[in-house]
């Protein structure tokens, strides 16, 4: 039985409310991916630190498998964080996940290097890599909930790109900044000794903002209609839940999240380093090509997520889907043989606008997807399932291309493989636009 909008215990969020959520589901998810992004900033340095090797490829390979591991704990975090979020509510999960990451992001900036005390380094460095990504999976099953419910059906197409993806542009735009600074504190051989762990030291700022907005925020008006319906509370296990009667919706989730995780990743999440190991730019150049690729970010997200407000989830899937897969061959091969600073740049903010747009509807799809009831921990698991296998495509590349020279051609065929994926699933899904449901 499905709970009426018009129930007499429906909550009615305020104007305020709505601002409040959306807001605060940006910052969430804007501050949770700086903390991930300063390791893709100074992977190379931490990779020499941490993971050294006489193969450059090899180091980085390792340091992205840091990475990936922390996107392999994300569904745990999901499922941890996202029952929490589905029977106690969404602000309390969402404030104890972004401080985690957060101090745990600062705690990486103290840790000794292989030089100092040998094997234990890595060691230690790959294990605050798994909690951080318990913390981060339980930042999804929030920030990806609270805003969706919050706001009008209007504006769920436009307030999905603005969390999924400008989160990301924020996120990265914040990374760039940070970047930026210590990198110009700390030029040169400077960087290795202090600016890396400066870099990690800023994600306290993040847990100290994070604590400073998310304590106005309201609870989900359609979380707290459910909670006053004593006949339809939230079961006790919710990821059981997912996993059972909703297993189907799971799957085929999986197959966009894939697609549009890989999207992210292999675009903007790969950015900074093909900088520093394809085409090596002045840091000056990386410093602006990458601020820029974060302002592109965040409008490709907003504007494709509202266009599918307007025509639908599954056309907006679908077209980008087609265009990314036909322009990827052609953008790669051009920022790798490009000697020109402007064309690089050029070349790298397309291919940025179309790896981003892949995701931009997927936050309000998701929410679709699944009833009130296990809306975080469903969209949580989803979202974090497939973004973990896209996260740990960067390690294959590396590994696939054996030299820096043939990172390109690594790159080119993984996304399209990914992309393959993603235009089946949007080839089966139904539309889902306005079919928020209650319960």
């Amino acid at each position: 039985m499905s709970i009426s909008t018009a129930s007499p215990y429906a909550v009615q969020p305020t104007r305020k409310q709505v601002v409040t959520a959306t807001i605060a589901s940006l910052l969430g998810w804007s501050l949770d991916l700086f903390d991930l992004f300063v390791l893709l900033y100074v992977a190379p340095d931490v990779g020499k630190l941490f993971f050294p090797s006489t193969n450059a490829t090899l180091s980085l390979a390792s340091v992205y498998g840091s990475f990936a591991v922390t996107l392999l704990m994300r569904p745990l975090g999901s499922g941890l964080f996202g029952s929490l979020a589905d029977r106690f509510g969404r602000k309390r999960a969402m404030i104890t996940a972004v401080v985690g990451v957060g101090v745990l992001t600062a705690l990486f900036g103290v840790l000794p290097t292989v030089h100092q005390v040998g094997v234990l380094a890595p060691i230690l460095f790959l294990i605050l890599r798994l909690v951080q990504g318990i913390c981060v999976g339980g930042v999804v099953a929030s920030t990806h909930t609270i805003g969706t419910e919050s706001v009008s059906p209007k504006w769920r197409g436009l307030v999905s790109g603005l969390i999924g993806g400008g989160g990301a542009g924020i996120g990265s735009l914040i990374a760039s900044i940070v970047y930026a600074i210590w990198s110009s504190v700390f030029p040169g051989p400077a960087f290795d000794v202090w600016g890396w762990r400066c870099m990690f030291f800023s994600g306290i700022l993040s847990a100290v903002l994070g604590v400073f907005v998310f304590n106005s925020l309201e609870e989900s008006p359609l979380w707290q209609q459910v909670k006053h319906l004593e006949a339809q509370t939230a079961p006790k296990a919710p990821v059981r839940s997912v996993f059972s009667t909703y297993r189907r919706i799971l799957l085929v989730n999986l197959m966009i999240t894939v697609g549009g995780g890989s999207g992210y990743y292999l675009t903007s999440g790969y950015l900074p380093t093909f900088f520093k190991v394809v085409n090596k730019p002045p840091h000056g150049t990386v410093s602006m090509a990458l601020i820029a690729a974060s302002l592109v970010v965040i409008l490709a997200a907003v504007v494709v997520g509202h266009l599918s407000e307007v025509v639908g989830r599954k056309p907006v899937f679908l077209t980008v889907g087609v265009t990314a897969l036909i322009a990827v061959p052609f953008l790669y091969h051009g920022m790798a043989t490009t000697h020109s600073p402007g064309a690089l740049v050029a070349y790298a903010l397309i291919l940025v606008f179309l790896g981003n747009a892949a995701y931009a509807p997927i936050v309000a799809f998701l929410n679709e997807r699944f009833p009130t009831q296990v809306r975080s921990t469903g969209t949580g698991l989803s979202w974090n399932m497939g973004f973990a296998v896209g996260g740990m495509l960067p390690t294959f590349v590396s590994l696939a291309a054996g030299t820096t020279a043939n990172i390109p051609t690594a790159l080119t065929a993984f996304l399209m493989a990914a992309l393959a994926l993603y235009l089946i699933g949007a080839l089966v899904i139904p539309e889902t636009r306005g079919a928020l449901r209650v319960s």
